[in-house]
């Protein structure tokens, strides 16, 4: 992805920290062959020569077709090379990324990217295991995914942005240039003389991202020159408080039962009610209800003090209804 340039400290295009967060990286001794998340773009396309550099032998390239636009061909076009000079096995996945009706673009296309990853780790079982995929979003992504999650009123899960590590039943995915700016990202790839592919649709700016990317970055940098870091460190903030939240979301839950107890619910505070009922939807049902319907279902929680009072109530894609002494929720395809 392109990225506004002006008034760029020193540092964020300095291409020694490319090489610094991958030696970060390397001393964390990935569990490997890991696989990389191959787009064609400058990021992915610099996280898979510096992986190469480091485990020869050992990598793969994952790339996944979107089928969105012409372009995608070129896409996979530069791969194919880039892997064949590296001598790096690539695999190939095509989906049909278009959202379903009411979906963002984005996160149609993130969700069957990652769909297809696990088609890709399942099919890589046939050469070697992959015990770790790293994909390659980068310090200006983190701050565009901050930003999203501001404007939509996000909580705490929004505003932890990107997680540099997590687990996706047995692989391990990590993000080892979050902290590296992406012109520090051209910086090292010009260096050494190495190409990349444009997205045509990054210049597009009716994708909220792109508006972001082209408006409000230049004014960041602008203002707060090292907005990236300080962004950052409120994400990591967050994230840690959410990570205390459910924490005690699954103390409550093991106290209240699953599905929770009517009863031993309401004697915790409105705030923990709301932290467990999330928590109950999201680990058991994975279901994220609106703040409309949560503050919905709060209201019934603290009403329902009889046995004959009734809660049938819209949550995500089901309903949360009383059955007896508990709470119950079930998709809307089985009432």
């Amino acid at each position: 992805m392109s990225r506004p340039t002006s008034s760029l400290r020193a540092s964020d295009a300095d291409p020694a920290r490319v090489d610094a967060a991958m030696d970060a990286f390397a001393a964390e001794a990935p569990a490997l062959p890991l696989a990389v998340a191959l787009s064609g773009g400058a990021d992915s396309t610099a996280l898979l020569l510096a992986c190469a550099a480091r485990w020869p032998g050992q990598v793969q390239a994952w790339h996944v077709h979107h089928g969105l636009q012409p372009a995608a061909d070129d896409f996979e076009r530069h791969c194919s090379a880039l892997c064949a000079r590296l001598d790096v096995p690539l695999l190939r996945r095509r989906v049909d990324a278009r959202p379903a009706r009411g979906q963002s673009p984005e996160d149609a296309a993130r969700r069957h990217r990652y769909e297809a990853f696990d088609a890709l780790a399942l099919a890589s079982q046939a050469q070697a295991a992959i015990k770790t995929v790293v994909i390659a979003q980068h310090a200006d992504d983190q701050v565009e995914t901050i930003l999203l999650a501001l404007s939509r009123g996000a909580g705490l899960p929004g505003l932890s942005a990107m997680p540099a590590r997590w687990q996706r039943g047995d692989v391990a995915y990590r993000r080892p240039l979050l902290g590296v700016p992406a012109a520090a990202i051209r910086a090292w790839l010009r260096a050494r003389g190495q190409g990349w592919v444009e997205d045509p649709s990054n210049a597009d700016e009716r994708y909220t991202r792109n508006r972001i990317r082209a408006r409000l970055l230049p004014a960041l940098q602008a203002c707060w020159p090292a907005y990236r870091t300080t962004f950052a460190r409120s994400a990591a903030h967050a994230a840690e408080a959410q990570q205390i939240l459910a924490d005690v979301a699954a103390q409550d839950l093991a106290h209240c039962g699953v599905p929770p107890r009517l009863d031993a619910l309401q004697t915790l505070s409105a705030p923990r009610q709301a932290n467990l009922l999330r928590h109950w939807l999201a680990s058991t049902h994975a279901q994220t209800p609106s703040s409309a319907q949560l503050a919905a279902l709060l209201a019934q929680v603290a009403a329902a003090r009889t046995r004959g009072h009734r809660i049938q109530l819209k949550v995500g894609a089901g309903r949360v209804s009383r059955r007896g002494a508990v709470l119950h929720w079930a998709p809307d395809a089985e009432r």
